[in-house]
Parts: C-alpha cells; structure tokens; sequence
C-alpha cells in the first residue's frame, strides 16, 4: 500500500501491548493508525537504528472500542488511549500530556463513527501498486452464477434435469434480498413463484443452492412461512417444496421407494446409525461409513435379518435452524413454522441454534476473557472462557451441518434450511454442509465460490451484522483516570453506566457553540478541537449495536474446525481464514460492503472498488496449506468425498485470538489425552467380551443392561467396539436432532418407534472403574463440565412443551420479540 497522507504525528509514544512497553511515533491518516519505531528522535542519534525501524499498520474501520483515559498533570501518569480491533489485537498507547491524547482520541472518533456514509470508507480510495499482482486480477470475475450451477449440471438448456433459472428477480423487485438469478424447479412457473412469495418472510422463497454430483440431491434455502395464529397455508408454497424435493427423483427417472433399488457405489452406501457422543459427533457415521466404503461389507439388520437396501430409506428434510419454542412463538406475530400436515412428503428437524443476539452475547464474554491483552502478559480468564459457551454454539452449528450432509450425502435425500430470515444460520448451515459434501468448495477458488453463492448472493447482511460505519458507543472516556490511577489488569474499559452521565456532562461542559451554531469539540483548557462536518447517516445504513452479530466468524470458526480436524483435506490454510477474517471488517474492498446484492449493484462496486480476491489469489503460495493432498478416493480412508466434523473435538481457534493453543485449549488437550488413556485401557479390558459370537453380523453396543431411560442403540459395524462408560452415556443438553433414530429405524422403512420423551439420561456402569473420571471426561463432549451445557447448540429444548431453559426463562411474547429483533 502506498505512503499515508498523514495529517497528526506524535513523537515519543509508549505503545503498550501483552504488557511490553515499545516508544515510536504515533501517525494518523484518514484510514489508517501507523506506529513507527524506534522513533525518529533515536534514529536521528544513531543512524545504525534506521536499518531496524518498523511500521505496523492499524485500520480505522477494524476498531471496536477505543477508551480515552484523560489524567491530569500531576498525576505523574500519562494519558492514554487503550484499544480493541475486531481481529482481537488490543494496543493501549501513552501520551506525554492530556491534549495530545484527546487530540488523537477524537481524530480517530471522526474517522469511523462520523463518516456518514458507506462511500467514504477506505475501500473507495484504496487501489494496488500499479503493475504489482493484485492489480493484475479482477476479483469480481471470479464468481459467475451461470458457471457455478453449470458445474452443479443445471444451465438453461438443462432443464429435463429438473431444474431451471429463472430472472424472476433480475431488477431485484420480486425479493430485494436475492439474488438476480433463481434456481428453482423446471415444473414450476413464475407465475407460480409470485403466489408463493407472499407466504415466505421477504419473499425469500425456496430456492436451489446445491445439487449433489453423485446422487443428485439438493440443498435449498428459504425464509421461515407465515402461518401466524390462524394457521394459514399457501398452496402455492406446498407445491413449490414439493417440487424442491422431487425434482431430482423425477430425473432419476421416478424410482418408487417401494421397489426394489440398486445398489450404488460403495461410496455413496447410505447409512444412519445413531451416535453415541450425542453431543452431536458424526464422528461414529464417519467411521461406519469408512468401513463400508474401504471394507466393501454387506449388512444385514439385527432384528429381521433382511438385506439393508442402499437409498431405500430416503427421506426429505425441512430443517428450521431455531429452537422449536421460539419457531412457534413467531406465529404470535404474523410468522412461524411449517405445519407438516401440509407438508407429508418430508419430515422437520429443529437444530436449536440460537440467535444473533445470544451469539453476540457469547463473543462478548470471550472479550472479557482476553480484554487485558494489552496491559498485561497473562493468559485468557479461563472461567470467563468457559461461561462464553462459544464452542457449545460452533459444536451445535457443526452437528446440525452435519447432519445436512449426512442427509444428502449418505441418505440420498433433499433438505430445505430456513431459520428466520434466512440470511444467518441459514447461511452458516447451508455453506458448511456444502464443504462437508464437496471437494470442490474446499479448494481456494471453491471456498471463494462458496463465499459469493451462500453469504454474499443470497443476501447475508454483512454491513448490519458488521457494523462498518462503527458507533458513538465504541468511543469512551474512563473517569477514574481523571483522579490519576493507572490502567490495571480486570478492571472495565467503560466502567459503571453512572459514570456515563458524569462524561455527558462533561462533554456539554467542553463543547461550547461556534458562530454557525454547531457545537465544537474543545480540549481541557477550552481549546477547539477540529474534527471536521459530521454528516448524517442515511438510516438503512447507521450501524445499529443490537444487530452486530459474528454470524460470519462462526462460519469462519467451524471451517477451521473442519480444517484442523482434517488437515490434508485444504486447500487453503489457517491464515488464509484469518485474514478474510480482518478483511471482513478492514473496509479495504468493496466485497462485504453493504447488505445483498442489489446494494452493491446499485452503488457499482465493481466499477469503483477492489474485490478482496484479488489479493488473496496474487498470494496463492502464501494461503495454501503445504499438507493439502487433492485426491478423492471414496475406497481409500483419509481421501473419500465426503468429510464429518468431530464435535466433541472443538477448539479454541487460538491464533485468532492471537493467543497460543495452550493459553486457549491447555485444558481441552489435557482432558483429551486423559480420555484417550481411559478408552484405550477399557477397550483392552473388554476385549474377552468382545470375542464371544454374534449374531447377523452385528453388534449390540448395550449388551449389558443400560440405565433406566436409556435409548437402544444399535451398531451396524461387525468391528465396532463399545466405548468406556460414561462416554457413551447421553450428555446434558443431547445432540441438536430433535428425534435421533436408531440405525434399525433408519435402516428398515415401516418399522420406526418414536424417539424416547427424555433422551437426557445416562448409560453404561456407574460403578466401573473409572467411574470417578466420568464426570471429567464428559466435559470432552463442552458439555456441563466446562461449557454448562450440551455442544449442539442449545440442546435439550427440542421437543415441543419440553422444559428446556426457554421456556422456563421467556414467555411466548418475549421469544418472538427476540426473534425480530435478529430479523431487519
């Protein structure tokens, strides 16, 4: 980037952070905090210093808060400005006196929170070095909808396969939120599509994201229905998702699920068992399907002895990423869920994900937890950690992933996701299932893909959930600096609300009216501080604090778990998601400026600034994972198509939080190892019972007498081994499926039992051995151990009247109106 205009330099600045004292020199531009050191004072002494001077660069935009701490001279303590940047880097810097801070402080405040508007961002006036290798690509070219579904096999002269594009939307007044290009079923009209778009929240209707190379199945998305209290229906809309789900099956050529089916390949065996880390691990789907695909078994069912049939248990899915108690709560308000007496043809899973404002919640007490990364070297505030539940919410967003791919990739089924409005969990669910299936979005152009098609496109709010116009609030003065204390460790930035109003009072005390009758910022002493127009903020454009949410960085989050867990799977490495991460935020492109595609179509994005992809693909060799290994063999363990996450294996994504693994997840890997160690002797001690003969080629995992309560789980793999008591055992909370089926329901069509009331029970021997690290080892599963709770979002409130924590916190009323609040 070249040189910053700098418009205020600072000389002889202590920047402060992990405790580290550094002087330089403090210079501001209009986007930018640059902090140079050692400072020119030094290196005008000794030129010999000159060769080890640095600049690190700091974007206005990436601020999250910044406290001015004002101290009188005598106090002997300086002033300073502490800050926090939404990639977590936490910087404090100390002035000489009080007026160069201030002077800085409201510099800074000027160049965020009162730009006005989204064109005055640093994305509008950054361009590369002229002939350097980002200026050489043109980042917006590289999504093309029309190539992407053709990839996908669906094009205009494609439509015997089920599926057409529509330009419905191309002007965007059909669903301004969409995209201009529709992919929808070929039997179904306009025509039709307008009647249905009245039943779905901002006419965000059931629309095609995905076709699956293999067995043709898809994933589509919408917005939740509008039944409201008089349970209305749409005739239209039934139609539609009827159409969703047998598009592909009319291609296929109409196989009935009554006849006999052939076999497909061992790589796509279609195979449901239920896990027994029922914090929603697909950890033992994976397993089993590995074996099928490497091993090549034939499986019969326990109970009847019959053949199991590959794809002969099919079955369609409506996934509604809300908790059930909330979904129906919505009705009271004009929306809800659908009534599946309408919708026969499919069955509805409720993942329990929470809502933007429990994730925002969530991320705030991690800040607390890591908030004195400036001022002090010490590790995060484990219990704080712990409170967040940050990895209960990636744990439960992963397994409901997963469970789509599991649909779609092994049960050859169709699934619809909606959450509210269909542009945050849904996006979460609908990309992460996607890099579960396809090999293809995890390699670097493929995620960017990915990226464009299920955020971008269908309308993630990026600029609401973001905040890029920054806010007032971000911007403090801490008091008790005035009566002369230092900053310490654990003490609040804001401190007490009540201290507010005394800084309101002082900030009406310092502004004095200038002869145009606007008010001027003044120092101290009275001094006018100039800080330029404040201009309005267009409204649909003001950042609003309520409607941040890191919807997006969970998504981030959950890829690197995948990416952890499955290193040579990659393409692309850690670093590349960090760095989309603060690209996110930084402003410097136009990608995640504004809300949905109509936005930045009409503001021309692409005439007037960069793509982000540009500079990560001019830096291919320095964002590609060195493990990546691009072979896909579905006989070959480590290479197949499809991935699972491991859910009870979720981590800190530590360099994020620029802190190390052990800081962020010493305690995790410790509890691992420890039941790593305890499995391993169990599996040893169990082993005379493992030889004894059994029957079909099965295994019952509950050969011995479970816990009252207990759900009967079947294996489906003559491998299989038990796993030690207590880890089999249900954790609190369960998984996010709202009725988990055995493998022999799941298996044998007609004969499915109803899921057991209260699936929160424990099984195995209570008085094993290691009995007394049972309780410890749970918390592998982030369950009530270390997270309070089970790792599938907020489980065990799956069941409609359950007595799950909603329902005995908030009233039908309150749940709807936090469910609107998340909805804009």
């Amino acid at each position: 980037m070249a040189a910053p205009h700098l418009k205020h330099t600072f000389a002889n600045i202590h920047a402060l952070r992990g405790g580290k004292p550094e002087l330089g020199d403090l210079a501001l531009s209009d986007y930018h905090l640059v902090f140079r050191f050692p400072p020119e004072s030094l290196t005008a002494a000794d030129p010999s210093l000159k060769k080890s001077v640095k600049q690190v660069w700091f974007a206005f935009h990436i601020i999250s808060q910044c406290t001015l701490r004002p101290t009188p001279p005598s106090s002997g303590v300086p002033s300073s400005i502490r800050i926090r940047f939404r990639d977590f880097t936490y910087v404090s810097f100390n002035f000489a006196g009080d007026k160069e801070a201030r002077e800085a402080f409201e510099f800074i405040k000027s160049r965020t929170c009162k730009l006005g508007s989204v064109d005055k961002l640093l994305a509008f006036s950054y361009r590369p070095p002229p002939n350097s290798p980002e200026s050489k690509i043109n980042g917006w070219d590289l999504y093309d909808v029309r190539a992407e579904f053709r990839r996908q096999g669906i094009s205009e002269k494609s439509r015997e396969l089920g599926w057409r594009i529509s330009t419905i939307n191309k002007d965007y007044s059909f669903s301004p939120t969409y995209p201009a290009l529709l992919i929808v079923p070929s039997k179904i009209s306009d025509a039709t599509l307008k009647y249905a778009a009245s039943y779905r929240s901002r006419q965000r209707i059931p629309t095609l994201t995905y076709r699956h190379p293999v067995n043709n199945c898809t994933i589509s998305r919408c917005s939740q229905p509008l039944p409201g209290i008089s349970f209305k229906r749409n005739i239209q809309d039934e139609s539609l998702v009827s159409a969703c789900f047998s598009a592909s099956t009319e291609f296929a050529g109409g196989t009935s699920l009554d006849m006999p089916v052939e076999s497909p390949p061992p790589s796509t065996a279609d195979l449901m068992i239920e896990s027994e880390n029922t914090d929603g691990s697909m950890s033992d789907i994976q397993k089993a399907e590995d074996e099928l695909t490497v091993g090549g078994t034939i499986l019969y069912d326990g109970k009847t002895g019959k053949r199991l049939i590959y794809g002969a248990q099919q079955q369609n899915l409506i996934v509604d990423a809300r908790p059930v108690i909330n979904s129906y709560a919505m009705q009271a308000i004009g929306y809800g869920t659908e009534n599946m007496e309408h919708y026969k043809f499919a069955k509805k899973e409720y993942l329990n994900i929470d809502n933007i404002h429990v994730m925002r919640e969530s991320l705030e007490k991690v800040i607390s937890a890591i908030k004195d990364a400036d001022v002090s070297p010490f590790p995060p505030n484990k219990e704080l950690l712990a409170k967040s539940k940050w990895l209960k919410h990636i744990s439960g967003i992963l397994s409901g992933s997963a469970l789509i791919a599991q649909r779609v990739g092994i049960q050859h089924s169709n699934v619809l996701i909606h959450c509210s409005d269909g542009w945050d969990r849904t996006s979460q669910l609908s990309a992460l299932s996607q890099l579960m299936l396809d090999p293809y979005y995890r390699t670097l152009e493929g995620f960017i893909v990915l990226v464009e098609k299920d955020w971008l496109s269908f309308g993630h709010m990026f600029h609401l959930r973001s905040g890029h116009l920054s806010h007032e609030d971000w911007f403090t003065v801490d008091g008790d600096a005035l009566a002369g204390t230092a900053v310490k460790p654990g003490e609040n930035d804001g401190r007490a609300d009540h201290f507010e109003n005394a800084i309101a009072g002082a900030k009406r005390f310092w502004s004095k009216k200038t002869a145009s009758g606007k008010e001027a910022v003044t120092d101290a002493d009275g001094t006018p501080i100039e800080t330029g127009v404040e201009p309005a903020v267009a409204e649909n454009m003001a950042t609003r604090p309520k409607d941040i949410s890191p919807v997006f960085h969970q998504f981030l989050d959950a890829t690197y778990q995948l990416l952890r867990q499955h290193p040579t799977r990659f393409e692309f490495n850690e670093r590349f998601l960090r760095r989309l991460y603060y690209h996110v935020y930084s402003c410097q492109y136009g990608t995640f400026l504004f809300n949905n595609e109509r936005q930045r179509h009409e503001a021309r994005l692409q005439e007037r600034t960069r793509s982000v992809w540009a500079y990560f693909l001019s830096r291919r060799s320095e964002f590609t994972n060195e493990q990546y290994d691009a072979t896909v063999d579905d006989h070959v363990r480590g290479r197949e198509r499809i991935l699972f996450p491991r859910c009870d294996d979720v981590r800190w994504w530590h360099q994020l939080f620029n802190r190390t693994d052990d800081e962020m997840n010493g305690d995790l890997n410790a509890l691992a190892a420890t039941a790593e160690r305890v499995a391993a002797y169990q599996q040893a001690s169990s082993s005379s019972e493992l030889s004894r003969p059994v029957d079909a080629g099965t295994i019952d995992v509950n050969s011995n007498p479970p816990s009252s309560g207990a759900p009967s789980r079947t294996s489906v793999s003559p491998t299989r081994s038990p796993l030690p008591p207590g880890l089999a055992a249900t954790a609190a909370g369960g998984s996010v499926h709202a009725g988990v089926e055995s493998a022999h329901e799941v298996l044998t069509p007609g004969t499915r039992s109803p899921a057991p009331p209260n699936r929160n029970v424990a099984a195995g021997d209570p008085t094993g051995t290691f009995a007394a690290l049972q309780e410890r080892i749970s918390g592998l599963s982030l369950g009530k151990a270390m997270f309070g709770g089970g790792t599938g979002g907020s489980t065990g409130r799956s069941s409609i009247g359950g007595s799950g924590s909603d329902s005995g916190r908030n009233s039908q009323n309150e749940l709807a109106e936090q469910e609107m609040k998340s909805m804009s």
